[in-house]
This record gives structure tokens, sequence and C-alpha cells, in this order.
């Protein structure tokens, strides 16, 4: 792999996190930012690296530049960079640099207690292999890199113990092949990835049926993980977890997030799979790693704006174009990442493992891994037919609580640690304490 630094961050004066926390995402932006990026005709993977004005390498050096201009604005609390890795793969057959493009907001805590939220910027038409055609890619994936640029710019010189990573992409159509380069270089600089928010298709409220969804957004996460082998399936199966691993306790908190947040105006769909049917994002390389990832995507869809030339027959209008988008909408999704972001990255890690002992009692012994920053537990518990948890007890000072008349065999149990102002992290779900 190969690392090009491209802008050096230093810590600077940042503006007061009541005024930071007072800007909002703005639409007028959000679609600035969207025809900027169709403005450069294509942006295929395999397209230009090196024309200024068209393809893959004009788009990535202007985001390269956005994320700059916004470290600037706030003292250089951006480092950005590009990492880069050569692959060869079906859908690029004479291989190609595959390039990312990071900004990083280094957290105040453990510099690698991180969280990422990303999309990818390539685009395509009918056939994926069509580097020259115009590929305008405004809601698949203009929108997913616009927010993502809009969200460095509204949590920048905002504070946070984790360390916030903004993630452009590229490759995604040709074989998640950003994604999985982005899911090395977490796993090769040891960053240990609270979240990863995979942001793809999240612009447009009307579906291919004209039927319109402007007040939900579906999250997409895993039930039995990808990065489990054979032995932690079946222990995973005997204690009832298939719906409480990392990412789906990640989908859980997104969905809290947006009923503790009215004002953002999105119910989430929680979707228990790991994406569309039969289909894939920039998230599932993170998935195999281990990282709790989700993918955000619209309510409904409209399959005729999606990889698609450029066309109209018999009225009929096909292509990926800004005219098929709503800004209003995509500014509320933003709205619940970012909301997510500050979360996440204000809160301690999640415990590593959570122990349960109750077998043949009435009671219930609950014992975790104390977690570095948190100054509460808060453990979850809710009967076994239910999806949500129902019951919690905030503990202090301690890593273990015994919860009276709770029996194991009826419930299911989770810890989360809690930061000092309240933050919380992702559950970790409860399983069988080892045996001496």
């Amino acid at each position: 792999m190969k690392t090009l630094i491209l802008l050096a961050a230093a810590s600077a004066l940042t503006p007061s996190l009541a005024s930071a926390q007072a800007r909002a995402p703005d639409p007028a932006r959000l679609k600035g930012t969207v025809e900027t990026l169709v403005g450069f005709g294509t942006r295929h993977t395999l397209s230009s690296a090196t024309d200024k004005k068209r393809g893959i390498g004009a788009a990535r050096a202007w985001a390269a530049g956005e994320f700059a201009r916004i470290g600037k604005g706030c003292g250089g609390c951006l480092k950005v960079e590009s990492v880069s890795e050569r692959f060869t793969a079906p859908r690029v057959p004479n291989g190609a640099d595959i390039v990312d493009v990071l900004a990083i907001q280094r957290g105040t805590g453990d510099p690698n207690q991180v969280v990422i939220i990303a999309a990818h910027i390539d685009s395509r038409v009918s056939d994926v292999m069509n580097a020259t055609s115009d590929a305008p890619g405004a809601n698949d994936n203009g929108s997913g890199s616009a927010l993502v640029i809009e969200a460095a710019r509204v949590l920048a010189g905002e504070k946070f113990d984790g360390t916030i990573v903004y993630a452009l992409l590229s490759g995604e159509e040709q074989g998640l092949l950003g994604g999985k380069l982005l899911a090395s270089t977490a796993k090769a600089r040891g960053w240990q990835v609270r979240a990863m928010l995979n942001n793809d298709i999240v612009g447009n409220t009307v579906g291919q049926n004209g039927q319109i969804v402007s007040d939900r957004v579906r999250v997409f996460s895993e039930g039995i993980r990808a990065a489990e082998d054979g032995k932690a399936g079946l222990t995973r199966r005997g204690i009832g977890g298939e719906d409480d691993g990392p990412s789906r306790a990640l989908a859980k908190a997104i969905d809290g997030i947006a009923e503790a947040n009215p004002q953002i105006g999105l119910d989430v769909f929680a979707v228990r799979r790991p994406d569309r049917f039969g289909r894939g994002g920039d998230h599932s390389p993170s998935l195999e790693l281990g990282y709790p990832a989700v993918r955000f995507s619209v309510g409904i869809e409209n399959y005729d704006r999606q990889h698609q030339d450029l066309r109209t027959v018999d009225g009929r209008v096909y292509g990926d174009t800004v005219e098929g988008m709503d800004f209003p909408y995509l500014a509320k999704v933003t709205a619940l990442n970012v909301a997510t972001l500050r979360v996440l990255a204000k809160a301690p890690a999640a415990p590593a493992s959570v122990s349960l002992d109750g077998a043949l009692s009435m009671d219930t012994r609950v014992l975790w891994d104390a977690v570095p920053g948190a100054s509460a537990y808060k453990v979850y518990w809710r009967r076994a037919d239910a999806q949500d948890w129902a019951d919690s007890r905030v503990v202090r000072g301690a890593t273990e609580t015994v919860l009276k008349d709770v029996v194991v065999d009826d419930h299911f149990i989770g810890v989360a640690a809690v930061a000092a102002d309240g933050a919380e992290s992702l559950v970790t779900f409860g399983g069988m304490a080892a045996r001496k």
C-alpha cells in the first residue's frame, strides 16, 4: 500500500462547541457539491486520473481540495491524505490504481479509536466497463460524497474523544475496491473502528413507481457476522445473539439517535440484512474484518436513475442526473449521520466482552471488561422474544452487577460504556461466562 500525504494539519484555535453545534447541513451547499461532481463528466474508476477537468482524477483532486479548505478554516483540524493500492479484478482486468481520499479529524483521547463516515465517489453507466461516456452519478453516489464533505464542514473544529475519518472511496462500481482499501488501511494502522457509516444513494425521495418517501431512511446491518468463523457462529447461535452483533447494535443505536432528535425529521427503517437483496456496498469489507458497519440508503429507489446511459425512451427518462434528487432530504440524512458521529466519537469504546452467569438461578450476574474513559456503564436487558432493549441500569465504579429476578434463560442482556456527558457506546451483547 502506498500512502501520499497531501496536507499536514496542526492543532490551532477552534470555534466554540456551541457555535459549532449550531451549524446544520445546508441543502444549497449539498446541491452545489453534487453539481460540481457531475461537472467532471464521468467519475468512472478507469477514466483519466490525470486530466484536470474530466474524470476520476479531477474529481478526487477537487474533493481533497475541499477537505483542505475545510481544514484551513478550522485552523488545521483535518489532515488530508490519499491512500492508494493497485488492484486487478474482473472489472479491472488490466489493473488500476485505486485511490481513497481521507480527511482525518484527530481525537483528543486515544486517536486510534476511530469512527468512519464514507461514500464512493466513482460513477458508471449501463456498461460497467464504459469509462468514456458521461456518467453524472448525481445520486449514485454524488449524494453520499456530498454528505461526507458536508459532515466535515459541520463538525470541523469540534472536539471529540475519538477520531473521525471522512472517506471518499474509488472503485465501488468495479468491485468494492475502495472499501477494501479503506478496511485494509484501518487494519494496517491499528485503528479500533467503533463504527463505519457507508452512505450510498441517499438523495432521492421519488421512487420508480412515483411513490414519495421523504421521512424515512433505510439503514442496513448484518446479523450473523461475516467475520465469525464456524465455532464463533455456533456460539452466537447458542446464546441467541443473531440480532445483536456489532453491526446490528450500530443500526439500533442510529435508530435511537433518530428518535432522540425528532427535529431531523427521519424515521430509521432498520433493515435486518447487510445490504439490499443480493447486493453489496463499501461497508462489506469492513464487516469482513469485524468492524461495526452499516449502509444508509434512501427510503425508496428509482432504478431508472441508477447505472443507466443517459437517454429518453418513449417519454421515459433514464440516467442519474441532479433533477432526480431532493436536497432538503439529503440534508436530513446528513444531519442524522452528523448526530451519530457526535455520539459515537464522544462516547468511550464499547466493552470488549460481556459475560453472563445465571444458569439454574432466578438472578443473573453480569460482568464486563473495563473501558478506558468510561465514567459509568449502562446494563440493558429485554425479554428473549423482543427486539428492542426494554430495561436498563446505570452502574458506576464497578464492572459487574446482579440483576435480581431476571432469569438468563428468558432474557437478553448487554452493556454499553458511558462518557461523563452521557454519550453511550454501542451495546456489547452478553455471552456465557468462562468456566474455571
